[in-house]
């Protein structure tokens, strides 16, 4: 292996090991104290759930499209790719049964939620702090 190819190899296994380490989290509120199940996430993030288990409604956020969190999210959570998950969306939408998630940045994420005990949303695990509680991981 010459220099250049053993620089590739490095490169590539640096970035394997941080992908492998950084997590996605959802988070509430730290108000929020309610236990919330995998499944009722993925209803809560795909619009088939609109409250939380006691009832209370709950304001679904996503990080801004074309977020590598987010879209590490909607394969590991919900199962889909970013483009499956928008089809799903338009058709949603065109059968007027509901609407995507509001998009917002992860410094939106973080205030929005620590501020609304009704929020739930997807922000990079290393980016959590003592306002909000993370219910699951990813």
């Amino acid at each position: 292996m010459n220099h250049s190819q053993l620089k590739v190899c490095l490169f590539s296994l640096s970035v394997l090991s941080c992908s492998l380490y950084a997590e996605v989290a959802v988070i509430v509120s730290a108000a929020n104290q309610q236990a919330i199940s995998d499944a009722e996430i993925k209803n809560l993030f795909t619009g088939k759930q609109k409250s939380f288990p006691d009832g209370n409604p709950a304001i679904v956020l996503t990080l801004l499209g074309g977020d590598p969190k987010q879209s590490e999210f909607n394969q590991k959570a919900l199962g889909r790719t970013d483009a499956q998950l928008k089809a799903y969306w338009s058709k949603v939408m065109f059968t007027g049964k509901g609407n995507p998630p509001k998009e917002v940045s992860a410094e939106e994420m973080l205030k929005l939620v620590a501020d609304n005990p009704s929020t739930i949303g997807v922000i990079d695990l290393s980016q959590v702090n003592n306002n909000v509680r993370v219910i699951a991981k990813y």
